[in-house]
């Protein structure tokens, strides 16, 4: 069996951010889960439904790996990833990296790891692997998913071949920290003004407090765009609730990040977005239970009630990412540790 020495193996609520956090802990620098969700300029919403989807899929984030980069660059980190169609050449790569005694970060489809609860095809799952022997290799997932566990080598092989929506061809990544490594809490104005400057200008409809207004709308008919509305809204409603994020699609997550940085700046804009923020986690809750309500008794007048809740939300959440945007105009104070 082949580890790499000196391991953190903490799971953490969201798939990505526990990844990260396992490498960069490596490296010698232990962030919060929420702060680096944050400094990643993490959060997002996408309405994505299509032709080839059995049915509509709500996003609380960046697309898969872009947090990763986005926190890589904010924090001048070194970023090397890899990619090939080889099923060879993907295993030399992670092997290489872990014989010289680094975890190294795995995007994968989590349908075919062994140790999966929810069996739904995710080609943006990312887990940390740090070790391996003749049958298995030995991840760190979320906790949910039970953060130190093992796979298959066949488990696995066939998770990073996987081809589909948001699926990478067999990527692979390693972190490095300069031995110069600035302060990252110099990084929350910008991390947080990028983030609410994407959200509040999406280029699209589906996208930011524009995508999430939509889905309002959208979501009233839902009865109507499945076959099966017993399984398809509450499996919805799940996604929204627990799907790396421990609840509240990523709201959860970047209402910590804000009150972790309300305990470094000095800033009403800051203080704003975190009130607004911590409101709008408790009402996706309730929205997704309206959805998973419709799903179980197919009353439409629940899917309403859900629909009502999201168009608050979109303009709660415009709200709060205005303020936010606000911190960019000036110089927060500093409060002293």
């Amino acid at each position: 069996m082949t580890t790499v020495m000196d391991i953190d193996a903490r799971g953490t609520r969201h798939c990505e951010t526990t990844t990260l956090g396992v490498l960069l802990r490596h490296q010698g620098l232990d962030l919060s889960e929420p702060m680096l969700f944050g400094l990643g300029s993490g959060l997002s919403f996408i309405y994505w439904d299509g032709k080839n989807m059995g049915f509509p899929f709500l996003g609380g984030r960046v697309r898969p790996f872009d947090l990763t980069r986005n926190l890589a660059t904010r924090l001048g980190l070194e970023l090397l990833v890899q990619e090939t169609t080889s099923p060879r050449k993907a295993w030399e790569n992670v092997t290489a990296s872990i014989d010289a005694g680094h975890p190294v970060g795995l995007q994968l489809d989590s349908y075919y790891l062994d140790y999966f609860g929810s069996k739904v095809h995710f080609g943006g799952h990312v887990v940390a692997m740090y070790g391996y022997d003749d049958d298995n290799a030995y991840l760190v997932d979320t906790d949910q998913q039970g953060g130190a566990v093992s796979s298959s080598l066949t488990g696995l092989a066939q998770a990073r071949a996987a081809r589909g929506p948001m699926a990478a061809k067999h990527r692979s990544f390693t972190l490095t920290a300069p031995t110069n490594l600035p302060a990252p809490h110099g990084q929350i104005v910008p991390a947080i003004t990028a983030c609410a400057d994407a959200f509040l200008h999406p280029p699209i409809a589906n996208l930011g407090h524009r995508g999430i207004e939509k889905a309002g709308k959208l979501v009233r008919t839902w009865l109507r765009r499945t076959d099966d509305p017993q399984r398809d809204l509450p499996q919805a409603a799940l996604l929204m609730e627990q799907a790396g994020t421990g609840g509240s699609l990523f709201r959860n997550l970047y209402r910590d990040f804000l009150a972790e940085c309300t305990g470094l700046l000095d800033s009403s804009h800051l203080r704003t977005g975190h009130t607004l923020y911590a409101e709008a986690a408790g009402l996706w809750t309730e929205a997704a239970a309206m959805i998973k309500k419709a799903g179980e008794s197919g009353d439409a007048q629940c899917l309403v009630q859900a629909g009502s809740m999201l168009g608050a939300l979109s303009r709660m959440e415009r709200e709060a990412m205005h303020a936010l945007s606000r911190l960019g105009s000036g110089t927060p104070s500093r409060i002293q540790p």
